[in-house]
């Protein structure tokens, strides 16, 4: 199709606009329900993907039929945006990005986001759900972790169903290139033997773009030792790159008390490869998310789901 040739910035306007119309049905579905179970369905947004967080959300709590929806908007959400979301979401919680105490944290790279998170969990349990995910079928695994109280996160490949590695034995993969080498996830975890204690502490390669936050858990207070010492090893410009928080995240997921690796077959990240039958969900993820038409037919598949 000569639409290939675009500049990028015309292209991802194309592909937003043309996902945006495949997700509009979303509107005619019937809205959540919330429950004060103890369960929190949390995520950031803003008014460019009003359309597809809908989609994330209401495909996500219509097959679990569990929780309130929380939401940190980036500063964008319109009147109109709040009143759409008051009505699908059951009136969810709305917290401002402005309103976020990041003291002693850097500001932005979705660390507000993490931070909130962190703040709810002393008294539930919270699950971190990106706007460009889609479920396509019960996450019973998620289903089980939240009953048994125990943290879960979504892998960043299918490698690592290796499980959790000890800090001081962690191998990060090998760079494709010299700025994969630069980039602040591989310094990061190349500096994760040199953490302070670190033969005590854990890490695992996870997905900040679905995880979940046992209740219970210290709060800021492992997020903060960790962010401290990579400070100490990397400098704290380097803490500030996008990226830091999801490396952050996964740190904290890793030391939390029998963590839940999600199985990759189940609950992916589309890498513009076909997925197994059995996938529960997906994470379309920036660098592939508009390859060919995968984004749009899981988004079609799961509006027909909802109840309307």
């Amino acid at each position: 199709m000569l639409t290939r040739f675009l500049p990028y910035r015309l292209q991802a306007r194309l592909d937003n606009w043309r996902h945006d119309s495949v997700c509009r049905p979303v509107l005619e579905t019937a809205p959540i329900r919330p429950a004060h179970d103890g369960l929190i369905i949390f995520s950031m947004m803003g008014t460019a993907v009003l359309l597809p967080y809908l989609v994330a959300v209401k495909s996500f709590w219509g097959h679990l039929r569990q929780g309130r929806v929380v939401i940190l908007s980036d500063g964008t959400l319109t009147t109109e945006d709040r009143e759409v979301l008051a009505w699908h979401c059951g009136n969810p919680e709305i917290i401002d990005i402005a309103d976020v105490d990041h003291s002693g944290f850097p500001a932005g790279g979705a660390w507000e986001r993490f931070l909130s998170i962190l703040d709810r969990r002393h008294d539930h349990y919270v699950i971190q759900l990106d706007s460009d995910t889609v479920t396509l079928g019960h996450p019973g695994v998620v289903a089980d972790a939240i009953a048994a109280n125990r943290s879960f996160t979504l892998l960043g490949g299918e490698e690592w169903e290796i499980g959790v590695r000890n800090c001081t034995g962690f191998q990060p993969p090998a760079p494709n290139s010299p700025a994969d080498a630069r980039h602040i996830q591989a310094r990061m975890e190349r500096s994760l033997a040199l953490v302070s204690d670190a033969e005590r502490l854990n890490y695992i390669r996870g997905c900040a773009g679905f995880a979940g936050f046992a209740r219970g858990g210290n709060g800021r207070e492992t997020a903060r030792f960790f962010h401290d010492e990579m400070v100490r090893l990397l400098g704290r410009e380097a803490m500030a790159e996008w990226g830091s928080e999801q490396v952050t995240s996964s740190f904290v997921v890793a030391n939390d008390p029998d963590p839940v690796l999600l199985p990759y077959r189940q609950y992916a990240n589309y890498w513009a490869e076909p997925w197994d039958a059995d996938c529960r969900f997906m994470h379309f993820v920036g660098a592939h998310r508009h390859d060919g038409t995968a984004y749009r037919d899981a988004t079609r598949a799961a509006l027909a789901k909802l109840d309307r």
